[in-house]
């Protein structure tokens, strides 16, 4: 049986674009969200197996990764969450939550999943920010435990090569259901994508586009990387 990708937090805006394109090539999917009804929707279409999971329950984690089978050709966390606020009103509960949900889920399922990647020589990716390499004002508590996945990145790419792969993508604000605090006043959102080199917000698709490829044999020789997917704002003047 082929080993497949398992992609965390599928239905989601970048996790569903992803489950989408990978289904597209007949790429086995083992998909996991917490909202059961929409992943046995999303499983129904792509012909995916599935698991309900919480990213904050560490058992919960580990058994997607045994439901997914004893080898793995990739997998995909594209779990996150979006807290800005300005310094004065963050709590030391907002750094925690966000920091569980962001990096030690992520870390949970790197550790649980390692023996069966290693087993398909697959690859991993994690999802970063474009705050994580730029300051950002209201950006405490995000910009600090997005810079901590990418420190993950790299100290995991690190100790799982060369069986593993492990990358990590950094987009820039995406219009998807997670930004709708920020995107859903029209002049805001207009405002925010001036400040992009290509003048628009990106799409779950552009992320989704770039996980595609380096969960692939294409990118057999990418790891390690933190790679931006941001109009350019993480590196140009607008």
């Amino acid at each position: 049986m082929p080993a497949p990708i398992v992609i965390f937090g599928a239905t989601g805006g970048v996790g569903r674009a992803l489950a989408a394109k990978l289904a597209a090539r007949g790429q086995d999917l083992h998909l996991a969200a917490r909202d059961r009804e929409a992943l046995a929707t999303l499983a129904d279409e792509t012909g995916a197996t599935s698991s309900s999971f919480d990213a904050l329950d560490e058992a919960s984690i580990a058994q997607v990764i045994k439901d997914a089978g004893p080898a793995i050709s990739g997998l995909a966390f594209c779990v996150g969450s979006i807290i800005v606020k300005p310094l004065a009103r963050s709590s030391s509960d907002d750094m925690l939550t966000a920091y569980r949900l962001n990096v030690v889920a992520a870390m949970i399922a790197l550790r649980e999943a390692a023996p069966a990647l290693a087993a398909a020589e697959g690859a991993a990716v994690l999802f970063s920010s474009v705050a994580a390499g730029l300051g950002f004002s209201g950006h405490a508590v995000i910009g600090t435990v997005k810079a901590a996945v990418e420190g993950l990145t790299l100290s995991v790419a690190a100790e799982l090569a060369p069986k593993v792969r492990v990358n990590c993508i950094a987009p820039s604000l995406l219009d998807t259901k997670m930004a709708e605090p920020l995107t859903a006043n029209e002049s805001l959102a207009k405002g925010i994508a001036k400040l992009h080199p290509m003048k628009r917000l990106g799409r779950a698709e552009d992320a989704a586009a770039l996980a595609a490829f380096l969960l692939s044999p294409e990118a057999g020789w990418i790891t390690g990387q933190v790679i931006g997917v941001d109009g350019g704002r993480g590196r140009l003047t607008a």
